[in-house]
């Protein structure tokens, strides 16, 4: 399916644009599911200043969805109407080390480049993104953590521009996380984050991120087309545990199936539809309520409307 183009009235009301404009941009290649359908306008800002004066132009009446590196995300087979905005490049991609043991990174950096950046640096404290398959943008967002370690223990501030355009900073008690997840307002696109860390050792920073690695892939099905950890765990339980409880692993629907090796991941065995997927995640989420009682939340964001 195609949404209607509506690039030559966006560029007419932002006539100073730097960034990419394109129209009906296929979403599937740029997600780990490899699934879903178009983007009705995919923009790709030059820098900061872009993006705050596209947003002051864009009509209010438009949609707007911000995706990163798309590890953990669901486009629906229907699309997604309106304006997806993914960052990139080195406008958003840089990481700078600032005084007092400390990195700035842009949104769109991946979570292990902080963590090597942070190592080379000999910078403690940031190997845990290592573990983390997305990039800092999302990582703001659900308050991404592993391997002992989440972004509440080491952010210091973030940077982004609001639906109007503004250009804002909130501290890390404007964030207001809790566990995967952070109550700043949802209209605010991050574009660059700041870290605090410690004083470290190199070699023993370099071999958490060696055990971290490692522990991920004797884990976690990476070589597969997955989104990552599929649901959060509910208080006083462990999603993975409950969905092998509830009789789930490996359970399939399509061309989607719950990962053998760890059944809090979905993937991707080929051929499947965004549909399948939601569905099975559908299906692990109604067993496990009828099994435990427990009810499961989705970690992985949902995007689009329906075939």
């Amino acid at each position: 399916m195609s949404f209607p183009d509506i690039t030559p009235a966006l560029h007419a009301a932002a006539p100073e644009l730097r960034g990419r404009l394109v129209a009906n941009q296929e979403m599937a290649g740029l997600t780990w599911f490899r699934v879903g359908g178009p983007a009705q306008v995919l923009f790709t800002p030059a820098d900061e200043a872009d993006l705050a004066y596209f947003l002051s132009r864009l009509p209010a009446e438009i949609p707007v969805t911000v995706v990163g590196l798309g590890s953990n995300l669901i486009v629906r087979d229907g699309g997604i109407p309106g304006v997806v905005i993914r960052l990139g490049g080195k406008a958003f991609g840089e990481i700078v080390r600032e005084d007092g043991d400390r990195l700035r990174a842009g949104t769109a950096t991946p979570d292990v480049k902080v963590a090597r950046a942070a190592a080379d640096a000999s910078l403690d404290g940031l190997a845990f993104y290592r573990g983390i398959p997305g990039c800092i943008g999302g990582a703001l967002r659900m308050n991404a953590g592993a391997h002992g370690g989440e972004t509440t223990d080491v952010l210091v501030e973030a940077r982004g521009v609001t639906r109007a355009g503004e250009i804002v900073t909130f501290s890390h008690a404007d964030m207001g996380f809790s566990y995967r997840n952070s109550t700043a307002p949802s209209d605010v696109i991050f574009t660059s984050a700041l870290f605090q860390g410690r004083p470290g050792e190199q070699a023993a920073i370099l071999a958490e991120m060696d055990r971290v690695t490692s522990a991920r892939e004797a884990a976690q099905p990476i070589k597969e087309r997955t989104g990552g950890s599929t649901f959060k765990n509910p208080e006083g339980g462990k999603a993975w545990q409950l969905i092998d409880a509830a009789g789930c692993r490996g359970l399939r629907i399509g061309g989607a199936q719950v990962s053998e090796m760890h059944c809090n991941f979905l993937i991707n065995t080929g051929g499947a539809s965004a549909a399948d997927i939601e569905g099975l995640g559908e299906e692990v989420r109604r067993r496990v309520k009828d099994n435990s009682g427990y009810e499961l939340h989705w970690e992985i964001k949902r995007f689009g409307v329906a075939a």
